[in-house]
């Protein structure tokens, strides 16, 4: 597929391009896939914003682990936004786990902007990924801690956490 045609005719189509864009370490393919300020916000490196943060985030990936593998699974779309399930492999890079296979399974976000994508997020387990690399329990607390601190600092779940504090306030009257 030529990076300058529409992306994809059906959702399902998208998500063999995505894929495959991903397992051969595609850059520009993957960024074409998004409007020019789309967002892709990856479960271990965050948001990057714009087809070129896109990019240098897809060669991280690859930085850090090899032989990707990314099977998506009951894609739903509304053309608005679209949902599907996953399973994703690879060999680790990682210092100390290089070489060791990582599987793990999620779901995904994509919400569109006419053909393309304006943001990407996805949903599974870090720990999942992270105790098959055999990182020591005091490193996935740390990674796992910073995970949840970053999703409880986001106005939503802030909001979810206030009825707590206003719980305890009730509780010490």
């Amino acid at each position: 597929m030529n990076p300058l045609e529409a992306p994809a005719r059906s959702f399902a189509e998208l998500l063999t391009s995505f894929g495959e864009a991903v397992q051969a370490n595609d850059g520009q393919r993957l960024a074409a896939l998004f409007t020019e300020d789309g967002v892709y916000e990856d479960g271990f490196f965050g948001a990057h914003q714009g087809r070129d943060a896109i990019a240098r985030m897809l060669a991280r990936f690859h930085e850090t682990g090899r032989d990707y593998r990314w099977d998506f699974f009951d894609p739903l779309t509304d053309g608005r936004i679209g949902y599907a399930h996953w399973r994703f492999s690879y060999a680790s890079k990682m210092p100390g786990a290089e070489g060791k296979p990582v599987v793990f399974e999620g779901m995904s976000l994509f919400e569109f902007h006419g053909d393309r994508i304006a943001r990407y997020g996805e949903a599974f387990d870090r720990g999942v990924a992270f105790v098959q690399q055999d990182f020591p329990a005091e490193r996935l607390r740390k990674i796992l801690l910073k995970t949840a601190q970053a999703q409880n600092a986001t106005p939503e779940c802030r909001e979810h956490l206030a009825r707590f504090a206003d719980a305890t306030k009730r509780a010490a009257s």
